[in-house]
């Protein structure tokens, strides 16, 4: 493994990325969207505008959880309760949506791409191995979405303060739940959901059977995502914590059998049946 080539293979492949103007503008609008719109409108109808019942009904509605996770919750008006409640908690599954979405897009074009440009040609006569070529491709798809994720990141960590901060007395955000879940959990989730969608990229005709291959690979991994929200809402405060442990251990195995599995006359399209 030369470690030179996949960096080159990695900048190559971003450096096409930036030059992609109809990628890039999707992507803009998908994170602006689930980072910033959403959270906005929720966070301003709920602690200024919003139904007084229903914000009592939805604070009562935490009363039931475990008592680990109401004392979590300040206590402070049923506005700032409910706030808090689902910008921690109920909202978390974005920080994971949302790069699994960019990234899978990347690398399902990522190899089927080549052929469909003609550029398969010129990677084929390249002095990188198939393996170096699998390894960079897959780095490079990780890049955009864990970009996406820290900017977007940043972004609703200033929205949840500036909003939900004064109903709860300062700000509070990201708390240890989302720090887990942006450094420990995502990034093995992204590397297991593109070793297995390169790899699909490698055997199918085109850009469009690769992503809706890659579909089925991104939406149980993306209700994993719920579950572990969904386990830190109950008490499950160490969920993040054993879910990212194994995760990069199951990273670590899909990635290795993918860079031996993958051979460069099926990366290039030039195998049987492709």
């Amino acid at each position: 493994m030369d470690l030179k080539r996949v960096r080159i293979v990695v900048r190559t492949e971003l450096k096409q990325l930036a030059q992609a103007k109809d990628f890039w503008f999707p992507m803009v609008i998908l994170g602006s969207l689930f980072f910033v719109v959403v959270p906005t409108v929720l966070f301003l109808t709920i602690t200024q505008i919003g139904d007084v019942q229903v914000v009592d009904k939805v604070s009562r509605a935490i009363d039931v959880l475990p008592q680990s996770t109401q004392q979590a919750i300040p206590d402070a008006s049923p506005a700032g309760r409910t706030s808090y409640a689902l910008a921690v908690f109920l909202l978390a599954p974005v920080a994971i949506v949302v790069p699994l979405t960019i990234s899978t897009a990347v690398g399902a074009a990522s190899l089927v791409g080549e052929r469909e440009r003609g550029t398969g040609e010129f990677l084929a006569h390249s002095p990188a191995a198939a393996r170096e070529i699998y390894l960079g491709k897959v780095i490079a798809s990780i890049i955009p979405g864990y970009i996406t994720t820290f900017v977007g990141f940043g972004a609703y960590s200033l929205i949840v303060n500036l909003l939900v901060g004064p109903e709860v007395g300062g700000w509070f955000f990201p708390t240890g739940q989302w720090w887990v879940m942006v450094l420990w959990v995502l990034p093995p989730f992204l590397a297991i959901t593109l070793s297995i969608v390169l790899r699909l990229s490698a055997r199918v005709k085109s850009t469009a059977a690769a992503q809706q291959a890659s579909g089925l690979v991104t939406l149980p991994l993306i209700g994993i995502a719920y579950g572990q929200a969904t386990g830190s809402l109950f008490g499950a405060a160490s969920l993040g914590l054993y879910m990212g442990a194994l995760a990069w251990l199951v990273a670590l195995v899909s990635l290795s059998r993918g860079m031996q599995k993958v051979q460069r006359s099926r990366l290039l399209g030039v195998a049987d049946g492709i």
